[in-house]
C-alpha cells in the first residue's frame, strides 16, 4: 500500500473493522466477520475481460447501503448489473478494483444453466 492511512479509511469504509497494531505505522489488520475467496468463469462476469483478477467481498447488506457509504464517504462507484447479481465497482487509494457483490442464487444458477447451453 503507498498509502497505509487511506487504505485503512478506505476499507473501514466498507465496513472491515480495523484492528490497529500498537506501535506499528506501516501495517493495519481489518477483519471481516468471514472470509471466502471465488473464482467464476470469464464468461458470467459482465465488463472484465478473460484473466481479470480483482478483489472481491460478498455482503448481505444491500448495496444501496453499500453505496452510500462509498459515497459519503467521496468514493466513485459503478453499479454493475452481473449474471450472478449486482454488484459494485469501486478503486481504491492504490488503484486496485474492488468488486463487492450481493449474489443472488437463482441468478446464479439461471447463469450456469445458460453457460452450459453455450458450451454444449
Amino acid at each position: 500500500m503507498a498509502d497505509v492511512d487511506a487504505s485503512r479509511d478506505f476499507y473501514a469504509g466498507l465496513g472491515l473493522a480495523v484492528r490497529q497494531e500498537p506501535g506499528t505505522a506501516v501495517w493495519v489488520r481489518l477483519n471481516a466477520a468471514a472470509g471466502a475467496v471465488g473464482v467464476h468463469a470469464a464468461a458470467i462476469s459482465q465488463s472484465r475481460p478473460p484473466g481479470t483478477t480483482e478483489l472481491g467481498f460478498t455482503t448481505d447488506e444491500p448495496l444501496a447501503q453499500v453505496a452510500q457509504r462509498l459515497e459519503h464517504n467521496g468514493y466513485p462507484y459503478e453499479l454493475v448489473e452481473e449474471n450472478f447479481g449486482h454488484s459494485i465497482r469501486v478503486t481504491d487509494p492504490d488503484g486496485v478494483v474492488i468488486q463487492i457483490q450481493h449474489i443472488d442464487p437463482d441468478t446464479v444458477r439461471r447463469s450456469a444453466a445458460a453457460v452450459a447451453d453455450e458450451t454444449a
